[in-house]
């Protein structure tokens, strides 16, 4: 997403476009009702946490990102929740899914307006594994793959940027050096969602292989069965035919 300029003012590195990568998302865990704290609703079913965090190995967001607000469900109380230092997160507990409002601002050193991004806040899972995972209360997970990018940004926060932190610099909009993802902030406007581990998760790769694994040993198994029955069709078949000749016979 490409960070909205305020307007042009000198100073800025022209023909520059540095980008930073982040991770949104949330995670839901299912409340045990046999020990659900006294200080929960009885009426809600799940504790989830929505975030705004570094993506792997980069540790921190903070040398760019001043604060990030998060836009609750209005039935929440105080349901504009602003997180001013690392980590960016809220958490709380309920029992329905909706849209959560992200609203990310940058230091002042950026000179750049806040960023609009939404995220749905999932609760159950989906897929052709959910009632597996129902069944194991397995936490549900929901995350978003997201960079913002800065372009021609003044000289100060270049400065900040290229001495802080991870992420590329690109000389030139849409030029080879560039990752930048334009697109947008607006709602409905996605962008890479992540699996359930989180980025290049190898073991659910190796999960999803265990499953499809089982999927075919399934399979087999109903191919030999119904084979099976084919069998006994056609001998009870060839069986019936044999004691009608011999009643001809007689």
């Amino acid at each position: 997403m490409p960070a909205p300029k305020r307007g042009t003012k000198r100073g800025r590195k022209k023909g520059i476009s540095v980008y930073r990568p982040f991770i949104f998302g949330s995670i839901a865990k299912y409340i045990d009702p046999t020990t659900r704290p006294s200080t929960v609703n009885v009426d809600h079913t799940h504790q989830w946490t929505l975030y705004v965090k570094p993506c792997p190995p980069h540790p921190d967001l903070s040398y760019f990102i001043k604060k990030v607000q998060f836009k609750l469900h209005e039935t929440y109380t105080n349901s504009l929740r602003t997180i001013e230092a690392p980590p960016f997160e809220v958490t709380e507990t309920g029992w329905g899914e909706f849209e959560v409002q992200i609203k990310i601002y940058f230091v002042p050193e950026a000179n750049e307006k806040p960023q609009t991004i939404w995220h749905h806040l999932k609760l159950h899972p989906y897929g052709p594994d959910a009632e597996r995972q129902r069944e194991r209360k397995e936490p549900v997970v929901s995350e978003c793959y997201e960079e913002v990018v800065f372009n021609e940004p003044v000289e100060a926060f270049y400065e900040l940027l290229t001495t802080s932190g991870g992420g590329g610099l690109g000389r030139g909009k849409g030029s080879k050096g560039s990752k930048q993802m334009n697109v947008g902030g607006g709602k409905g406007d996605r962008v890479a969602e992540l699996p359930f581990e989180g980025m290049y998760s190898q073991k659910e790769e190796g999960r999803e292989l265990d499953r499809l694994g089982d999927a075919i040993k399934t399979v087999e198994i109903m191919v030999k069965d119904e084979r099976r029955r084919l069998e006994e069709r056609e001998k009870t078949l060839v069986d019936l035919r044999s004691d009608e000749g011999t009643a001809v016979k007689a």
